[in-house]
């Protein structure tokens, strides 16, 4: 159980234990984000008494991290573009000792940041038109206009600074820089008061209280008074580190966790983004860097534990040209079995158990059979409907114990993805617009579909023809009760192109099936799987739906092996 601690320090001394290395960051914390602007209004807020807001920390030491867990460093210097946002910089990673370094920031990064660069570093403004890696950069001294006369403020719009402080590369003699009142002569109580006098020697004389008083309040507010006030988190582990993170964050819109694991793959390998990039731009387009973190961690580590460490990191960027063919070959397989891979945008999960299958073993193109009993199953039986992480490493191990195949034996043994009775009615009670309908319609329609062409859902008994002031005379209120409750189901369900499908509108289905060609009836038989010599009339309804029931039962069993 973590405990939590309430304390406060000054911003001199907190700033301290950044540049001492006491204070670090989290490898998974992301960028620096804030603008110049930002950083201008966070030390006006600072010098009008606003709060700043609490910071979190987490205590570390050798209880709760070990070899593989990294920080990082707090940046000296910031390059920001022209337009004053920050450029995006690569954090040194580093291992700590505990002994020295025993804080590490969880909720409070670009304020520290922020504050730190401010008074201790350096920052820069690239010039507009001149490239990232270029020089071309400024130097942008933090100032804030000690005469009154000279300021350019708006006090009376919201939301501006009060004062005028302002990052810039040209001073005047009444500009003060922030990180001057570190100097030895203002902190010393003896000399402060000349060193203010001095500071402000060039100031209007109607201007000069005004000065003082600026200068004093930024003394007292850096050096005094207590303004960081943190609650300190003992007693926790990395994970449990991460989740708090993702929780607290304080960047205003809540990051995802794989926001954050795609920031700790970027620490341990600066170009993932960039490679990422140019598998998203193919096949994969539609799926997202999420899909290629969490086959990392199928392929390997622990895909239960969302955490990339850097020996996952390090595998993947190792491997990535075996990774990127294992990709192809999924896309290749799918081909083969007569789908797209683009089909699987959303519900990448199911890839994931056949995409470690082919990585690990190069005879997978044997075995065909069994990824696709595998991948209907799954689909059908909606297996990542939930734990869907916790699946994942349930059937890598299940894999792992077949000797590395994926097999009808294996998946029979899996509660969850064998075949009974009872989850195959569920298929069969499958209604119109359900995802399960739609993947079951497509898979006993895949091999004659063309690709170019939109196909929908629809009944073949018309919807429209089940009101209550259409039941036939011979059929009784309880059986039209059923049929009406069927008819929104797996049996009563084609596929269609979409035009065909709007001409065909409300036709009763015998009357549709009368206004095809010979050819095209011989069609409409096989390709909607109508049972042989069955009456298509609305009044037998009932015959139709139990005898189409029984031939797609037997379809579906043959599709999932």
């Amino acid at each position: 159980m973590s405990n939590l601690i309430d304390n406060s320090i000054t911003i001199y001394e907190a700033l301290k234990n950044i540049e001492n290395g006491k204070y670090v960051m989290p490898a998974f914390q992301r960028q620096f984000v804030w603008s110049m602007e930002q950083i201008e209004k966070l030390w006006d807020s600072i010098l009008l008494n606003y709060p700043i807001s609490t910071f979190l920390f987490w205590h570390v030491d050798d209880e709760n991290v070990t070899a593989d867990t990294y920080f990082c460093k707090f940046l000296y210097d910031i390059t920001f573009d022209s337009r004053k946002s920050a450029d995006s910089a690569n954090y040194d990673l580093i291992r700590i000792n505990p002994s020295n370094t025993n804080t590490a920031i969880l909720d409070g990064q670009q304020r520290f940041t922020s504050l730190f660069v401010s008074l201790f570093g350096t920052a820069k403004i690239r010039q507009k038109h001149a490239r990232k890696k270029a020089g071309n950069l400024d130097i942008a001294k933090l100032v804030i206009e000690l005469d009154k006369n000279k300021t350019t403020t708006d006090e009376e719009e919201y939301n501006s600074k009060k004062y005028d402080i302002r990052f810039s590369d040209r001073t005047s003699p009444t500009h003060f820089e922030l990180k001057n009142i570190l100097e030895e002569n203002f902190q010393n109580e003896s000399t402060r008061e000349a060193a203010i006098e001095d500071a402000i020697a060039k100031v209007s004389d109607n201007s000069k209280d005004y000065a003082r008083k600026i200068l004093h309040t930024l003394y007292r507010k850096i050096f005094i008074e207590r303004l960081i006030r943190y609650t300190e988190i003992t007693d926790m582990s990395q994970d449990d580190a991460l989740e708090m993170f993702v929780r607290f964050n304080s960047g205003g819109k809540p990051l995802k966790k794989s926001e954050i694991t795609m920031s700790i793959l970027e620490a341990y390998w600066p170009s993932a983004k960039t490679e990422f990039g140019y598998i998203l731009e193919g096949s994969y387009k539609e799926f997202g860097s999420d899909f290629i973190i969490r086959a990392a961690l199928m392929l390997y580590g622990e895909v239960a534990k969302s955490n990339i460490n850097r020996k996952i990191a390090d595998d993947l960027k190792n491997n990535w040209s075996k990774f990127k063919i294992a990709l192809a070959n999924l896309e290749g397989l799918l081909i083969e079995m007569k789908t797209d891979i683009s089909r699987f945008s959303g519900p990448w999960n199911v890839l994931l158990p056949i995409l470690y299958y082919i990585y690990y073993n190069k005879d997978y193109a044997n075995n065909i059979a069994a990824i696709r009993a595998y991948l209907l199953r799954a689909i059908f039986f909606i297996y990542f409907r939930s734990g869907t992480t916790g699946k994942l490493q349930q059937i890598k191990t299940k894999i792992n114990d077949f000797n590395g195949e994926i097999t009808i034996e294996m998946l029979n043994g899996m509660s969850e993805l064998s075949v009974t009775p009872g989850k195959i009615d569920d298929v069969l009670n499958s209604e119109k617009g359900s995802r399960v309908a739609d993947e079951v319609l497509y898979y006993l329609s895949v091999d004659w579909l063309d690709r170019a062409i939109k196909y929908e859902q629809d009944h073949l008994h018309p919807d429209s023809k089940f009101n209550l002031h259409d039941k036939p005379y011979s059929i009784s209120p309880e059986d039209w009760k059923k049929w009406r409750g069927n008819r929104n189901r797996l049996p009563n369900l084609h596929m269609l192109e979409g035009k065909i499908n709007a001409s065909k509108n409300d036709m009763p289905l015998v009357s549709y099936f009368n206004s095809l060609t010979d050819e095209n009836q011989v069609k409409f038989y096989e390709r909607s799987i109508i049972p042989e010599n069955i009456s298509l009339e609305i009044d037998d309804f009932d015959k139709f739906y139990e005898a189409r029931k029984k031939l797609l039962l037997l379809r579906i069993r043959a599709l999932l092996g």
